[in-house]
């Protein structure tokens, strides 16, 4: 997994306003650009991720992130905090990367959500994660669009809320997405299970 936050910060290195809220930190930048600085800490790490899995390719991923960042600053000021600033953003990456996959079209990818190993596990436990994992890849990149965004924007760490304000959804038409997405992800992993067993039994 490629890294986009650059250099770790030491604890000396934390930029004031790090533990205030979003709209504390929104009305700020708001008043003053240059105040910016913190949202932009907070939340590059997390839009760079989701826009990897969307685009699967990181020169791509980079490019729209930057592309958030500058349209979220240009729209900030008309912006009115309603505690969704996080949603806010969001939606503007999925805009973003709406219009970059119209032009290129990449292969969507869960890896950068699902890459955590446990140092406790066996090579055999270890290998058969990979697989599980590489099977929920290829059952998630097989979903429609909206639930595969749906199933993405949750991994990225968004409430339900969230999804809904950065899908342009209802909250319900969101939960129905979602429900659809996790009954086809099952029925497709269970199927994949049943042959490899079936394999594995011959």
């Amino acid at each position: 997994m490629i890294a986009f936050g650059g250099r770790r910060r030491s604890p000396s290195q934390t930029p004031a306003g790090e533990n205030e809220p979003d709209a504390v930190l929104v009305a700020r930048a708001q008043l003053d650009r240059d105040a910016v600085a913190p949202l932009y800490l907070r939340y590059l790490e997390e839009i760079a991720r989701f826009c990897y899995v969307r685009l699967g390719d990181a020169e791509a991923a980079r490019d729209a992130t930057q592309q958030v960042f500058a349209q979220a600053l240009a729209a900030l000021p008309r912006y009115q905090e309603r505690d969704q600033f996080r949603a806010w953003l969001y939606t503007i990456a999925r805009h973003v990367l709406a219009n970059q996959t119209r032009h290129q079209r990449g292969t969507a990818t869960l890896e950068a959500a699902l890459e955590a190993v446990d140092p406790g596990q066996t090579p055999e436990e270890l290998a058969s994660a990979a697989l599980e994992r590489r099977a929920l890849l290829a059952a998630v990149s097989r979903l429609p669009d909206d639930q595969r965004l749906t199933v993405q924007l949750r991994l990225a760490g968004l409430t339900g809320p969230e999804v809904a304000v950065a899908m342009g959804r209802s909250h319900d038409a969101v939960k129905k997405l979602q429900l659809r997405a996790l009954e086809r992800l099952r029925a497709e992993l269970a199927v994949g299970v049943g042959k490899e067993e079936a394999r594995r039994g011959a």
